[in-house]
């Protein structure tokens, strides 16, 4: 029978916290004292011979990785059922995908160790919450691989385009030995060499509008990450993610004070005090990040509409049309409509057919007042009875 005692002197360390404590495991494995850290050491299982050591890391600035495997050794099968996998990024380490910049996946991490130590191997697990990159420079990293898919998607659309013209120039020189509208002569002894110049011809045709097909993949792929930037700083939709940020903010605050958010609450473990500590600290560091996008944008002549620019009766432009303003709301405004919103029809009858809708102000791009519509309503309607007079005399 295999001796699974443990002493104190066996004890590795936890990076975080120093000695740990050993498991109640039938195999040795050691375990973190501290009631926030979930850093392990696990040996191989009962029984089982040791292949080698295994890390499993975590921080928010790097994400999940994994180290210490090569290719062919079977860990990568092991894992990859719990969301670890491979590429060309990170050579000769394992990792989860998305996991950056947000908090350890402990089940995918823990359902892995279990894998690889049924396996042979010694798992270290090393979790490090408290290590993250500001919001900026994970913005700035975001940019940044934004562009270089840009540079990468435009050459790989340019290549594809070459080959699309090569394909359509070879179809090209073969179809001009029929430019006279000779058949295939059956029997004849260029009746073969015929048929696989007209094979030829397919074949180079069909492969020109799969490139062709992959250019214009490519081309829309390109310019959607070249426009990444202006999507992400875009100053309504800011508005509109910054309206989120700050309730989940609010939402993180009132769990934080032992309350419900929204008909949820959280038990107050140590390991959920410092989580939620963590993400108030997040979200109010990306909160200030987009508070100061928006005021780069107001600098430029950005204009931020809310209840104060507006009363009942005034007219707001939304989407390219005039609205009446029924009600001012804190976040919205009223105006004919419901799913269908419906423009200025007519301010003396008001006649707007439907029910009533709220936009919010974040689509709002322009105010003016009723004497000032009904200014530019009578201005229109002199402009188009002459219209009509001059056309009547014509």
């Amino acid at each position: 029978m295999t001796d699974t005692t443990t002493t104190t002197a066996d004890a590795p360390n936890c990076r975080q916290h120093g000695p740990m404590t050993p498991g109640t495991e039938a195999a040795p494995t050691w375990h973190c004292p501290d009631p926030v850290c979930h850093n392990t050491v696990l040996r191989p299982a009962d029984g089982v011979t040791g292949r080698g050591t295994i890390e499993i890391t975590h921080t928010r600035a790097d994400g999940t990785l994994l180290e210490g495997s090569s290719k062919g050794d079977g860990v990568w099968e092991l894992v990859r059922p719990y969301r670890f996998t491979w590429g060309r990024s990170l050579p000769g380490v394992l990792f989860v995908r998305q996991s950056r910049d947000k908090a350890a996946d402990r089940w995918s991490i823990g359902r892995a160790s279990e894998a690889l130590r049924g396996a042979g191997w010694e798992v270290v697990v090393d979790i490090d919450e408290g290590t993250r990159r500001s919001f900026a420079d994970a913005e700035a990293n975001r940019v940044g691989r934004a562009k270089e898919r840009t540079e990468r998607f435009t050459e790989y659309a340019g290549n594809a385009a070459g080959r699309a013209a090569a394909r359509r120039a070879t179809a090209d020189n073969i179809s001009r030995r029929f430019e006279m509208g000779q058949p295939i002569l059956l029997g004849h002894h260029s009746q073969r060499k015929a048929e696989r110049d007209a094979e030829r011809i397919d074949t180079n045709m069909r492969a020109s509008f799969r490139e062709s097909d992959k250019a214009a993949h490519y081309a829309h792929r390109a310019e959607a990450s070249g426009s990444y930037e202006e999507f992400r700083n875009n100053a309504p939709r800011t508005l509109r993610r910054l309206e989120k940020l700050r309730a989940d903010l609010r939402g993180i605050e009132r769990w934080q004070a032992g309350e419900s958010n929204n008909g949820y609450t959280r038990a107050l473990t140590p390991a959920t005090v410092a989580e939620l500590g963590i993400r108030h600290e997040e979200l109010t560091e990306e909160i200030g990040y987009w508070e100061h996008v928006i005021a780069e944008a107001e600098k430029n002549g950005f204009k931020v509409w809310g209840p104060a620019d507006f009363k009942k009766g005034d007219f707001a432009r939304m989407r390219g049309h005039w609205y009446e303003v029924l009600r001012v709301n804190k976040k919205t405004l009223t105006v004919p409509g419901g799913p269908d919103i419906q423009k200025v029809i007519s301010l003396e009858t008001h006649a707007y057919p439907g029910m009533r809708g709220t936009r919010p102000y974040d689509e709002v791009s322009g105010h003016m007042t009723a004497e000032k519509m009904a200014a530019v309503l009578v201005e229109a309607r002199r402009i188009r009875a002459e219209r009509e007079a001059a056309a009547a005399s014509s």
